[in-house]
Protein backbone atom coordinates (compact mmCIF):
# COMPACT_ATOMS: atom_id res chain seq x y z
CA UNK A 1 0.00 0.00 0.00
CA UNK A 2 2.82 2.44 0.82
CA UNK A 3 4.25 2.25 -2.69
CA UNK A 4 0.80 2.70 -4.23
CA UNK A 5 0.32 5.85 -2.18
CA UNK A 6 3.74 7.25 -3.12
CA UNK A 7 3.12 6.54 -6.81
CA UNK A 8 -0.31 8.15 -6.76
CA UNK A 9 0.85 11.20 -4.83
CA UNK A 10 3.92 11.65 -7.05
CA UNK A 11 1.75 11.61 -10.17
CA UNK A 12 -0.85 14.01 -8.81
CA UNK A 13 1.58 16.63 -7.48
CA UNK A 14 3.25 17.05 -10.86
CA UNK A 15 0.03 18.56 -12.23
CA UNK A 16 -0.02 22.29 -11.51
CA UNK A 17 -3.38 22.87 -9.85
CA UNK A 18 -2.65 26.06 -7.91
CA UNK A 19 -5.92 28.00 -7.65
CA UNK A 20 -6.29 31.70 -8.48
CA UNK A 21 -8.38 34.12 -6.43
CA UNK A 22 -8.47 36.62 -9.29
CA UNK A 23 -10.04 34.19 -11.75
CA UNK A 24 -13.82 34.18 -12.16
CA UNK A 25 -13.98 30.72 -13.74
CA UNK A 26 -14.70 27.44 -11.98
CA UNK A 27 -12.32 25.84 -11.54
CA UNK A 28 -10.16 28.92 -11.29
CA UNK A 29 -7.24 27.31 -13.16
CA UNK A 30 -7.11 24.79 -16.05
CA UNK A 31 -4.72 22.42 -14.29
CA UNK A 32 -7.49 21.43 -11.91
CA UNK A 33 -9.52 20.14 -14.86
CA UNK A 34 -6.47 18.20 -16.04
CA UNK A 35 -6.12 16.45 -12.68
CA UNK A 36 -9.88 15.91 -12.45
CA UNK A 37 -9.82 14.16 -15.83
CA UNK A 38 -6.97 11.92 -14.68
CA UNK A 39 -8.93 10.99 -11.56
CA UNK A 40 -12.04 10.15 -13.58
CA UNK A 41 -10.05 7.64 -15.63
CA UNK A 42 -8.42 6.19 -12.54
CA UNK A 43 -11.74 5.81 -10.71
CA UNK A 44 -13.13 3.91 -13.70
CA UNK A 45 -10.03 1.75 -13.96
CA UNK A 46 -10.22 0.57 -10.34
CA UNK A 47 -13.92 -0.31 -10.73
CA UNK A 48 -15.81 2.58 -9.16
CA UNK A 49 -19.33 3.19 -10.43
CA UNK A 50 -21.35 6.33 -11.32
CA UNK A 51 -18.15 8.20 -12.12
CA UNK A 52 -18.93 11.76 -13.20
CA UNK A 53 -17.22 15.08 -13.76
CA UNK A 54 -19.27 18.21 -14.34
CA UNK A 55 -18.29 21.33 -16.28
CA UNK A 56 -16.92 22.95 -13.10
CA UNK A 57 -14.48 20.14 -12.39
CA UNK A 58 -16.36 18.39 -9.55
CA UNK A 59 -15.62 14.65 -9.68
CA UNK A 60 -17.95 12.14 -7.99
CA UNK A 61 -18.04 8.35 -7.87
CA UNK A 62 -19.73 5.50 -6.01
CA UNK A 63 -18.53 2.39 -4.23
CA UNK A 64 -21.70 0.25 -4.20
CA UNK A 65 -22.84 -1.43 -1.01
CA UNK A 66 -21.96 -5.12 -0.59
CA UNK A 67 -24.05 -5.76 2.52
CA UNK A 68 -27.71 -6.58 3.14
CA UNK A 69 -27.84 -4.10 6.01
CA UNK A 70 -29.38 -0.65 5.72
CA UNK A 71 -26.30 1.52 6.08
CA UNK A 72 -26.34 5.30 5.66
CA UNK A 73 -24.39 6.50 2.64
CA UNK A 74 -21.20 8.25 3.69
CA UNK A 75 -18.80 10.30 1.64
CA UNK A 76 -15.09 11.12 1.53
CA UNK A 77 -13.76 14.25 -0.07
CA UNK A 78 -10.48 15.95 -0.98
CA UNK A 79 -9.67 19.01 -3.05
CA UNK A 80 -7.85 19.28 -6.36
CA UNK A 81 -6.21 22.67 -5.93
CA UNK A 82 -3.05 23.68 -4.12
CA UNK A 83 -2.40 26.82 -2.11
CA UNK A 84 -1.71 30.26 -3.51
CA UNK A 85 0.98 31.07 -0.90
CA UNK A 86 3.91 29.58 -2.82
CA UNK A 87 4.42 28.33 -6.36
CA UNK A 88 3.04 24.93 -7.29
CA UNK A 89 4.44 24.84 -10.83
CA UNK A 90 7.02 22.23 -11.72
CA UNK A 91 6.78 20.20 -8.52
CA UNK A 92 9.54 17.58 -8.29
CA UNK A 93 8.73 15.26 -5.38
CA UNK A 94 11.64 13.59 -3.61
CA UNK A 95 11.48 10.40 -1.54
CA UNK A 96 13.61 10.10 1.61
CA UNK A 97 13.66 6.46 2.70
CA UNK A 98 14.23 6.04 5.54
CA UNK A 99 14.53 9.39 7.26
CA UNK A 100 17.52 9.26 9.64
CA UNK A 101 16.64 12.23 11.85
CA UNK A 102 19.16 14.67 10.39
CA UNK A 103 19.05 17.54 7.92
CA UNK A 104 17.35 16.85 4.60
CA UNK A 105 19.06 18.72 1.76
CA UNK A 106 16.15 19.60 -0.49
CA UNK A 107 18.20 21.54 -3.02
CA UNK A 108 22.02 21.37 -2.92
CA UNK A 109 22.43 24.07 -5.56
CA UNK A 110 20.37 26.61 -3.65
CA UNK A 111 21.39 25.29 -0.23
CA UNK A 112 17.77 24.75 0.85
CA UNK A 113 17.63 22.44 3.86
CA UNK A 114 14.74 20.94 5.80
CA UNK A 115 16.24 20.79 9.27
CA UNK A 116 15.00 19.51 12.65
CA UNK A 117 16.59 22.66 14.11
CA UNK A 118 13.91 24.69 12.36
CA UNK A 119 11.19 22.02 12.42
CA UNK A 120 11.50 19.98 15.65
CA UNK A 121 8.48 17.84 14.67
CA UNK A 122 10.80 15.98 12.28
CA UNK A 123 11.88 13.97 15.33
CA UNK A 124 8.51 12.18 15.08
CA UNK A 125 9.41 10.82 11.64
CA UNK A 126 12.70 9.00 12.20
CA UNK A 127 12.50 5.74 10.25
CA UNK A 128 9.59 6.93 8.10
CA UNK A 129 9.51 7.23 4.34
CA UNK A 130 9.06 10.93 3.62
CA UNK A 131 8.01 12.68 0.44
CA UNK A 132 9.42 16.20 0.22
CA UNK A 133 9.80 19.05 -2.25
CA UNK A 134 13.00 20.00 -4.07
CA UNK A 135 12.90 23.29 -2.18
CA UNK A 136 11.69 25.43 -5.08
CA UNK A 137 7.94 24.73 -4.88
CA UNK A 138 5.33 23.54 -2.43
CA UNK A 139 4.60 19.81 -2.54
CA UNK A 140 0.82 19.79 -2.86
CA UNK A 141 0.19 17.03 -0.32
CA UNK A 142 -2.49 19.48 0.76
CA UNK A 143 -4.66 17.96 -0.54
CA UNK A 144 -3.28 15.48 -3.04
CA UNK A 145 -2.26 13.18 -0.19
CA UNK A 146 -5.95 13.09 0.71
CA UNK A 147 -6.86 12.26 -2.88
CA UNK A 148 -4.30 9.44 -2.92
CA UNK A 149 -5.57 8.07 0.39
CA UNK A 150 -9.22 8.06 -0.68
CA UNK A 151 -8.35 6.50 -4.04
CA UNK A 152 -6.23 3.82 -2.39
CA UNK A 153 -8.95 3.06 0.18
CA UNK A 154 -11.51 2.58 -2.60
CA UNK A 155 -9.07 0.42 -4.57
CA UNK A 156 -8.45 -1.73 -1.50
CA UNK A 157 -12.15 -2.24 -0.77
CA UNK A 158 -12.88 -3.14 -4.38
CA UNK A 159 -10.11 -5.76 -4.30
CA UNK A 160 -11.34 -7.16 -0.97
CA UNK A 161 -15.08 -7.79 -1.26
CA UNK A 162 -14.95 -9.78 1.99
CA UNK A 163 -14.83 -6.41 3.80
CA UNK A 164 -18.50 -5.50 4.23
CA UNK A 165 -19.58 -1.91 3.74
CA UNK A 166 -22.48 0.28 2.80
CA UNK A 167 -22.69 2.63 -0.16
CA UNK A 168 -19.79 5.10 -0.24
CA UNK A 169 -19.52 8.26 -2.29
CA UNK A 170 -16.28 10.07 -3.06
CA UNK A 171 -15.75 13.57 -4.42
CA UNK A 172 -12.77 15.59 -5.57
CA UNK A 173 -13.49 19.30 -5.69
CA UNK A 174 -11.83 22.48 -7.00
CA UNK A 175 -10.79 25.77 -5.41
CA UNK A 176 -10.83 24.92 -1.70
CA UNK A 177 -7.76 27.04 -1.08
CA UNK A 178 -9.57 30.18 -2.21
CA UNK A 179 -12.73 29.35 -0.25
CA UNK A 180 -14.93 28.40 -3.21
CA UNK A 181 -14.84 24.61 -2.99
CA UNK A 182 -18.47 24.08 -1.98
CA UNK A 183 -19.92 26.99 -3.97
CA UNK A 184 -21.03 24.79 -6.88
CA UNK A 185 -21.02 21.46 -5.09
CA UNK A 186 -24.29 19.60 -5.65
CA UNK A 187 -25.12 18.16 -2.23
CA UNK A 188 -28.28 16.49 -3.56
CA UNK A 189 -26.37 14.76 -6.37
CA UNK A 190 -23.68 13.62 -3.93
CA UNK A 191 -26.48 11.93 -2.00
CA UNK A 192 -24.69 11.15 1.26
CA UNK A 193 -25.94 11.43 4.83
CA UNK A 194 -22.53 12.42 6.17
CA UNK A 195 -19.07 13.03 4.79
CA UNK A 196 -15.45 13.40 5.86
CA UNK A 197 -12.83 15.62 4.31
CA UNK A 198 -9.43 13.93 4.28
CA UNK A 199 -7.63 17.25 4.50
CA UNK A 200 -5.90 17.44 7.89
CA UNK A 201 -2.23 17.47 8.83
CA UNK A 202 -0.22 15.27 11.19
CA UNK A 203 -1.15 11.81 12.43
CA UNK A 204 -4.34 11.61 14.48
CA UNK A 205 -5.92 14.97 13.67
CA UNK A 206 -9.70 14.79 13.96
CA UNK A 207 -11.46 18.10 13.61
CA UNK A 208 -15.06 19.22 13.76
CA UNK A 209 -14.60 22.84 14.77
CA UNK A 210 -13.50 25.62 12.47
CA UNK A 211 -13.18 29.37 12.59
CA UNK A 212 -15.99 31.73 11.80
CA UNK A 213 -14.37 33.61 8.95
CA UNK A 214 -14.70 36.87 7.07
CA UNK A 215 -12.62 38.90 4.65
CA UNK A 216 -12.38 42.67 5.05
CA UNK A 217 -11.28 45.42 2.68
CA UNK A 218 -10.40 48.77 4.25
CA UNK A 219 -10.09 51.65 1.78
CA UNK A 220 -8.45 54.89 2.91
CA UNK A 221 -8.87 57.99 0.76
CA UNK A 222 -6.33 60.81 0.81
CA UNK A 223 -5.73 64.08 -1.01
CA UNK A 224 -2.57 64.68 -2.97
CA UNK A 225 -1.02 68.15 -2.97
CA UNK A 226 2.51 69.21 -3.87
CA UNK A 227 4.51 68.50 -0.72
CA UNK A 228 6.10 71.90 -0.84
CA UNK A 229 2.73 73.59 -0.36
CA UNK A 230 0.88 70.82 1.42
CA UNK A 231 0.46 72.32 4.87
CA UNK A 232 -3.17 72.17 5.91
CA UNK A 233 -4.17 70.61 2.59
CA UNK A 234 -2.60 67.19 2.08
CA UNK A 235 -4.28 64.09 3.49
CA UNK A 236 -2.00 61.03 3.28
CA UNK A 237 -4.07 57.88 2.84
CA UNK A 238 -1.10 55.63 3.67
CA UNK A 239 -0.78 57.26 7.08
CA UNK A 240 -4.53 56.83 7.67
CA UNK A 241 -4.08 53.14 6.83
CA UNK A 242 -1.20 52.88 9.31
CA UNK A 243 -3.40 54.54 11.89
CA UNK A 244 -6.20 52.05 11.21
CA UNK A 245 -3.94 49.04 11.63
CA UNK A 246 -2.39 50.54 14.74
CA UNK A 247 -5.78 50.70 16.45
CA UNK A 248 -6.33 46.94 16.11
CA UNK A 249 -5.14 44.89 19.13
CA UNK A 250 -1.52 44.06 18.28
CA UNK A 251 -1.50 40.71 20.10
CA UNK A 252 -4.59 39.47 18.26
CA UNK A 253 -2.69 38.55 15.12
CA UNK A 254 -1.81 35.08 13.73
CA UNK A 255 1.78 35.28 14.94
CA UNK A 256 0.62 35.73 18.54
CA UNK A 257 -2.39 33.38 18.74
CA UNK A 258 -3.12 29.67 19.04
CA UNK A 259 -5.82 27.20 20.08
CA UNK A 260 -9.19 28.89 20.34
CA UNK A 261 -7.81 32.43 20.07
CA UNK A 262 -9.11 34.54 17.20
CA UNK A 263 -7.27 37.20 15.23
CA UNK A 264 -7.15 39.99 12.67
CA UNK A 265 -4.71 39.20 9.86
CA UNK A 266 -3.41 41.92 7.56
CA UNK A 267 -2.64 39.89 4.44
CA UNK A 268 -1.71 42.71 2.05
CA UNK A 269 -1.69 46.46 1.54
CA UNK A 270 -1.28 48.64 -1.53
CA UNK A 271 -1.37 52.37 -1.79
CA UNK A 272 0.05 55.85 -2.03
CA UNK A 273 -0.91 59.29 -0.77
CA UNK A 274 -4.17 59.33 -2.71
CA UNK A 275 -5.56 55.86 -1.86
CA UNK A 276 -4.49 52.88 0.23
CA UNK A 277 -6.21 49.49 0.54
CA UNK A 278 -5.78 47.07 3.43
CA UNK A 279 -6.88 43.44 3.04
CA UNK A 280 -7.69 41.52 6.23
CA UNK A 281 -8.85 38.11 7.36
CA UNK A 282 -11.07 38.08 10.46
CA UNK A 283 -11.17 34.80 12.40
CA UNK A 284 -12.82 33.63 15.64
CA UNK A 285 -14.32 30.39 16.95
CA UNK A 286 -16.95 32.14 19.07
CA UNK A 287 -19.78 33.65 17.05
CA UNK A 288 -20.28 36.60 19.44
CA UNK A 289 -16.56 37.44 19.44
CA UNK A 290 -16.56 37.11 15.66
CA UNK A 291 -19.39 39.62 15.42
CA UNK A 292 -17.58 41.97 17.80
CA UNK A 293 -14.43 41.85 15.69
CA UNK A 294 -16.39 43.05 12.69
CA UNK A 295 -17.98 45.80 14.77
CA UNK A 296 -14.54 46.91 15.99
CA UNK A 297 -13.30 47.44 12.45
CA UNK A 298 -16.36 49.54 11.66
CA UNK A 299 -15.88 51.51 14.89
CA UNK A 300 -12.25 52.29 14.05
CA UNK A 301 -13.34 53.54 10.62
CA UNK A 302 -15.88 55.84 12.28
CA UNK A 303 -13.21 57.16 14.66
CA UNK A 304 -10.81 57.91 11.82
CA UNK A 305 -13.49 59.62 9.75
CA UNK A 306 -14.14 61.92 12.70
CA UNK A 307 -10.43 62.72 12.70
CA UNK A 308 -9.66 62.94 8.98
CA UNK A 309 -13.03 63.71 7.42
CA UNK A 310 -16.14 61.97 6.19
CA UNK A 311 -15.62 59.44 3.42
CA UNK A 312 -11.93 58.96 4.17
CA UNK A 313 -12.26 55.38 5.48
CA UNK A 314 -14.61 52.63 4.34
CA UNK A 315 -14.77 49.02 5.49
CA UNK A 316 -16.31 46.23 3.41
CA UNK A 317 -16.73 42.91 5.20
CA UNK A 318 -17.84 39.66 3.58
CA UNK A 319 -18.49 36.47 5.58
CA UNK A 320 -16.70 33.41 4.20
CA UNK A 321 -17.74 30.46 6.38
CA UNK A 322 -18.86 29.61 9.90
CA UNK A 323 -17.85 27.23 12.69
CA UNK A 324 -19.03 23.81 11.57
CA UNK A 325 -19.32 22.55 15.16
CA UNK A 326 -22.86 23.98 15.32
CA UNK A 327 -23.97 21.61 12.55
CA UNK A 328 -21.92 18.58 13.58
CA UNK A 329 -22.79 18.46 17.29
CA UNK A 330 -26.34 17.15 16.57
CA UNK A 331 -24.76 14.19 14.73
CA UNK A 332 -21.74 13.82 16.99
CA UNK A 333 -21.70 10.06 16.41
CA UNK A 334 -19.89 10.65 13.10
CA UNK A 335 -16.98 12.13 15.06
CA UNK A 336 -17.19 9.27 17.57
CA UNK A 337 -16.98 6.70 14.77
CA UNK A 338 -13.84 8.33 13.39
CA UNK A 339 -12.42 8.44 16.94
CA UNK A 340 -13.13 4.73 17.42
CA UNK A 341 -11.62 3.93 14.02
CA UNK A 342 -8.37 5.63 14.95
CA UNK A 343 -8.07 4.10 18.41
CA UNK A 344 -8.78 0.62 17.03
CA UNK A 345 -5.78 1.11 14.72
CA UNK A 346 -3.53 2.23 17.55
CA UNK A 347 -3.70 5.90 16.57
CA UNK A 348 -4.23 8.47 19.30
CA UNK A 349 -6.90 10.90 18.08
CA UNK A 350 -6.03 14.57 18.39
CA UNK A 351 -9.27 16.50 18.67
CA UNK A 352 -8.46 20.11 18.02
CA UNK A 353 -10.08 23.01 16.23
CA UNK A 354 -9.08 23.81 12.66
CA UNK A 355 -7.33 27.14 12.72
CA UNK A 356 -8.57 27.72 9.21
CA UNK A 357 -11.35 26.25 7.15
CA UNK A 358 -12.01 23.19 5.04
CA UNK A 359 -14.76 22.52 2.57
CA UNK A 360 -16.53 20.89 5.50
CA UNK A 361 -17.01 24.30 7.11
CA UNK A 362 -19.35 25.33 4.31
CA UNK A 363 -20.74 21.89 3.47
CA UNK A 364 -21.94 21.39 7.03
CA UNK A 365 -24.13 24.47 6.61
CA UNK A 366 -25.34 23.13 3.25
CA UNK A 367 -26.86 20.06 4.93
CA UNK A 368 -23.87 17.71 4.73
CA UNK A 369 -22.15 17.42 8.15
CA UNK A 370 -18.47 17.00 7.32
CA UNK A 371 -15.68 16.64 9.92
CA UNK A 372 -12.03 16.44 8.90
CA UNK A 373 -9.38 13.73 9.34
CA UNK A 374 -5.60 13.76 8.97
CA UNK A 375 -3.53 13.11 5.84
CA UNK A 376 -0.10 12.73 7.46
CA UNK A 377 1.71 15.84 6.25
CA UNK A 378 3.27 18.95 7.76
CA UNK A 379 4.47 22.44 6.79
CA UNK A 380 1.76 22.81 4.16
CA UNK A 381 1.73 25.72 1.69
CA UNK A 382 5.48 26.16 1.38
CA UNK A 383 8.86 24.83 0.27
CA UNK A 384 9.36 22.84 3.49
CA UNK A 385 6.19 20.80 3.07
CA UNK A 386 6.52 17.05 3.53
CA UNK A 387 4.32 14.04 4.10
CA UNK A 388 5.00 10.69 5.76
CA UNK A 389 4.10 7.79 3.49
CA UNK A 390 3.82 5.63 6.62
CA UNK A 391 1.17 7.95 8.03
CA UNK A 392 -0.55 8.07 4.64
CA UNK A 393 -0.98 4.30 5.03
CA UNK A 394 -2.54 4.92 8.44
CA UNK A 395 -4.86 7.59 7.03
CA UNK A 396 -5.97 5.18 4.30
CA UNK A 397 -6.69 2.52 6.90
CA UNK A 398 -8.69 5.03 8.95
CA UNK A 399 -10.91 5.70 5.92
CA UNK A 400 -11.45 1.96 5.49
CA UNK A 401 -12.12 1.47 9.20
CA UNK A 402 -14.70 4.29 9.31
CA UNK A 403 -16.52 2.63 6.41
CA UNK A 404 -16.45 -0.75 8.16
CA UNK A 405 -17.76 0.71 11.43
CA UNK A 406 -20.76 2.31 9.78
CA UNK A 407 -21.69 -1.13 8.42
CA UNK A 408 -21.12 -2.81 11.78
CA UNK A 409 -23.33 -0.26 13.58
CA UNK A 410 -26.23 -0.71 11.16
Amino acid sequence: MKQQLIQRLSAYVQVDTQSNMDSETCPSTPGQLTLAGMLVEELKSIGMEEVTMDANGYVMATLPSNTDKEVPTIGFMAHLDTATDFTGKGVKPQVVDPYDGGDIVLNPGQQIVLSPKDFPALANYVGHTLVTTDGTTLLGADNKAGIAEIMTAMDTLLRHPEIKHGRVRVAFTPDEEIGRGPHRFDVAAFDASYAYTVDGGPLGELQYESFNAARALVTCKGKIVHPGTAKGKMVNSAKIAMDFNGKLPAQEAPEHTEGYEGFFHLISMQGDVEETKLHYLIRDFDKTSFHNRKLLMQHIATQLEAQYGEGRVTVEIHDQYFNMREKIEPVRHIVDIAHEAMTSLGIEPVLEPIRGGTDGSQLSYMGLPTPNVFTGGENYHGRYEFVSADNMVKATNVVIEIIKRFEQRA
